[in-house]
């Protein structure tokens, strides 16, 4: 026998010792049909037919079947976000819109107070966009709020939207102070009407004919409540109405300019406050000034007390904050659920102002009211 086949011989006995040593082993154990085996992926190994050929696609099926769970759990947890983000978002919403009414209804009234003691509606515009101004300046100096990154171009874009918006915000203080809260709300409702009406005139857009149809009942519902409504005055009509007309333009220019600008809705607003701001003091001492002010500060003082300085704040602190969570709002939402939500903020003011102030209505101005309204809500419906 040559070296080599002494060596097989070896091997062989050998591979024999190792076969017997392992049976030997696997005797000792309990009787049972498998064993685990220590190897990552765990699998099981029957005990009847240890042979490679056989372990190998065993190995390779379990190792498909837990990749294919991984895979199944790494899928049910995506499923699982968005519905959890979804429901987060939904929430988020519900309290932008119930804060936004909120807001807007505790100014409405505040407002209110204080143009019945303090009759001065240029001035009252312009306290409401200096303390927003002021409160914003504060929060950008403390880092509360990150400061815009604003330029040059910014501010000249922005320039159209805030003479749009101060005309808009003046007009509907100076509505304010003739009528009641509710009859410059109900023309005001009317807004969807100029919007369309500017758009398709003076821009050349077209719309559906449903939009066309939603604004006969938006127009017939005011000018029904209009002419029956009680304390009319042309004044405070006309205010509503040029409210309604600078809003519309002011959309339209922020819409057209600030396409693309990295600015969020509060800061938007904050800014747009500002040069407002601007705009409207030198008209505002020019239209009223100091001495009308003085002398109707010392009559509200007379009248009302000391709670007149406690109004003045509250209208102006809560115009800004009603403004910008609706700015911010919008960030969040689309155009159309905002336009509801506008509407919808319309019916609260005029119904709790009528309760507050117990403002005379007879059933076919509440009946004009309310056909404004429902057309108000077929608008954003068509206009979808």
């Amino acid at each position: 026998m040559g070296p080599f086949g002494l060596g097989r011989f070896s091997w062989v006995i050998g591979e024999r010792r190792s076969h017997d040593t392992c049976c030997e082993a696997l005797s000792c154990l309990k009787p049972s049909k498998f064993v685990v085996s220590s190897l990552r992926p765990l699998y099981l190994a029957p005990l009847d037919g240890l042979h490679a050929a056989e372990q190998k696609p065993r190995r390779q099926l379990l190792e498909f079947k837990c990749a294919a769970s991984a895979a199944d759990d790494k899928e049910s947890k995506t499923e699982v976000v968005p519905v959890r983000s979804e429901a987060a978002q939904k929430l988020k919403i519900s309290i932008y819109f119930a804060t936004w009414w909120a807001l807007n209804v505790i100014f409405n009234i505040y407002n209110k107070k204080v143009l019945n003691a303090f009759p001065y509606p240029w001035l009252t515009s312009t306290l409401s966009l200096a303390c927003g101004s002021a409160m914003m300046l504060v929060s950008w100096a403390t880092r509360l709020v990150e400061a815009p990154k604003t330029d040059l171009n910014f501010w000249k874009v922005l320039f159209p939207v805030a003479v749009a918006h101060t005309i808009g915000h003046v007009a509907a203080t100076v509505s304010m102070s003739k009528v009641a809260v509710s009859f410059t709300h109900i023309i005001k409702s009317a807004e969807p009407a100029f919007s369309v009406l500017v758009s398709r005139f003076l821009l050349g857009e077209t719309f559906p004919v449903p939009v066309y149809l939603s604004l006969l009942p938006i127009i017939g519902g005011c000018a029904l409540a209009a002419v029956t409504e009680l304390n009319f005055n042309m004044v405070g009509f006309m205010g509503a109405m040029i409210s309604n007309l600078a809003f519309v333009f002011r959309n339209i220019f922020s819409k057209r300019g600030m396409k693309g600008k990295s600015v969020s809705g509060m800061n938007y607003y904050a800014c747009l406050s500002i040069m407002s701001l601007v705009i409207l003091t030198p008209f505002a001492i020019a239209m009223e000034g100091p001495q009308m002010w003085a002398a109707g500060w010392q009559k509200a003082l007379a009248e009302v007390g000391p709670n007149v300085v406690w109004w003045v704040a509250a209208q102006s602190v809560f115009y800004h904050l009603y403004n910008q969570v609706s700015y911010m709002s919008l960030d969040e939402i689309s155009p159309l659920t905002f336009s509801i939500g506008n509407t919808m903020k319309r019916i609260s003011v005029i119904v709790s102002s009528i309760i507050i102030f117990h403002t005379p209505v007879r059933p076919v101005n509440a009946l004009g009211a309310a056909i404004a309204i429902l057309g108000t809500f077929l608008y954003s419906q068509a206009k979808q």
